[in-house]
């Protein structure tokens, strides 16, 4: 199955990137109307974020969203089998490049956190191929196992590395960093029992990870948030770097309330691109709701 995987994403990958992109929004849209799980969520989320203004508007928003998430879905064809030099020509323009040059002329290692926004895996490969050194990404393996294979293949090309969501994998993350080197971190993927703190999320408690700010505050190291916006009509991608709106604290409950707020003002620039279909406000096994330690107390 993997290696029948591997032959269908590049023969993807070598598509047009409007005709890709035009097969990903059908795909959305199909998705959208076949599954009733996929629809309510996407207008659940979207709709509780209150970035539309009305119902005419957010019904509009509905159905672009799930276009934009089949895009993101075939992007990643791209990402994963284009060589580095292609996918830099689909990036139009990058702003805010010169806060990875200030971290680099100190010698600080970089946390990249960048959202499931926009074009996040071909961002994070244009990133990483105008690096001096590897590419750390974070990641949870997926629940069909023949497709880990697929994806480990694709990310660890060139100069990518990847790091599993456990002990080891922050160990890795820790050791990259301290060598002066670079990570990436996507902050609205729910964290396992003990790895969170509930946070606000666009006015509603989301179970957040606290790895993002705590690496944040190691010795050294640059923290910088970027997103990959897409262009209509296969036009390209233009990639947005940012840094902290201001210092983490150290005190969990409040750096991982910034750390959303701060995705939040990014997801607001683009709403129809952020994964709205991820169950965000989901509830880990063995983790308390905050209802009901309020009730508790």
């Amino acid at each position: 199955m993997s290696k029948l995987v591997q032959v269908l994403l590049t023969l993807l990958a070598s598509l047009p990137l409007s005709w890709l992109q035009g097969l990903g929004a059908a795909l959305g849209r199909l998705t959208f109307l076949a599954s009733p799980r996929f629809a309510a969520r996407l207008r659940e989320n979207l709709c509780s974020s209150k970035t539309v203004e009305s119902y005419q508007v957010l019904a509009r928003e509905v159905k672009r969203s799930a276009a934009e998430t089949g895009k993101g879905a075939l992007e990643l064809a791209i990402a994963w089998c284009r060589s580095p030099e292609d996918i830099a020509a689909m990036v139009k323009e990058c702003h805010g490049w010169e806060h990875v040059e200030h971290a680099l002329e100190q010698g600080n290692g970089i946390v990249f956190i960048t959202p499931h926004l926009g074009s996040y895996d071909i961002a994070g490969r244009y990133i990483s191929s105008r690096l001096p050194f590897p590419l750390t990404a974070m990641y949870r393996p997926p629940k069909l196992q023949w497709l880990e294979p697929v994806m480990q293949a694709g990310r660890e090309r060139d100069k990518g590395r990847t790091a599993p969501a456990t002990a080891a994998g922050v160990r890795a993350l820790m050791k990259a960093l301290k060598s002066g080197e670079a990570t990436i971190i996507l902050p609205d993927q729910a964290p396992g029992n003990g790895e969170g703190v509930w946070a606000p999320f666009f006015g509603r408690p989301a179970y957040t990870m606290t790895l993002a700010p705590r690496l944040a505050q190691m010795n050294k190291v640059t923290t910088l948030f970027f997103v990959g916006e897409r262009l209509p009509r296969g036009q390209g991608f233009v990639v947005h770097i940012e840094p902290l709106a201001q210092p983490f604290s150290g005190d969990k409950e409040a750096d991982c309330a910034l750390m959303n707020a701060q995705v939040e003002n990014l997801i607001r620039r683009f709403p129809s691109q952020y994964l709205w279909s991820y169950n965000r406000y989901k509830c880990p096994a063995g983790v308390s709701r905050p209802d009901a330690e309020q009730g508790q107390a």
